[in-house]
């Protein structure tokens, strides 16, 4: 009787729970991660602390200008630090600030998530194949592509896009 009850044990609790951790595990590795913000970076629109959804099916991602990436990169070649940026060029884009506003291949870009004119002079620059620019939405106090030696992410630094805030709770939603 007692040998049943182990092997009943086993197959009720043990198996699903070890199913569980592994597909736990296997979501977060390849499909999705909670990421939570380190910086200022990205303020007001994402704040620090708060917490995040990233989908992480990088080659399947057709990566457009405003998405909001996760990144590994070393900026500044002082190591790889993980980055939470809006993706602002794409490969072969010239990108320029000028009197405060952001200009990409010379066409003026309407930003609504940036609350506040730049107050600095930046570019042209050209974004090579293969990489990416990225710039915060706090521009003038986010260590961005316009301040780091290494401007420019390449596509194998690309870690997932943002998908979702899930906390605080009162701001819950997409991105």
């Amino acid at each position: 009787m007692q040998q049943q009850r182990k092997k009943s044990f086993i197959r009720e609790w043990v198996v699903p729970l070890a199913v569980a951790v592994l597909l736990s595990v296997l979501v977060q590795t390849y499909v999705a991660q909670a990421v939570k913000v380190p910086t200022g970076s990205m303020e007001p629109n994402i704040e620090i602390n708060d917490r995040l959804i990233m989908e992480k099916l990088v080659p399947l991602t057709n990566w457009q200008r405003g998405d909001i990436v996760v990144f590994n990169h070393d900026a500044d070649g002082k190591g790889v630090v993980r980055y939470v940026k809006r993706l602002i060029g794409l490969p072969g884009d010239t990108i320029e600030v000028r009197d405060g506003v952001l200009f990409r291949n010379e066409e003026k870009v309407d930003e609504p998530y940036v609350k506040q004119a730049m107050s600095y002079r930046f570019g042209p620059v050209q974004v090579p194949e293969d990489s990416y620019f990225f710039m915060g939405d706090n521009r003038n106090d986010s260590y961005d592509g316009h301040l780091w030696p290494n401007r420019f992410v390449p596509k194998s630094e690309l870690v997932g896009k943002i998908i979702f805030r899930y906390y605080p709770f009162n701001q819950a939603g997409t991105l």
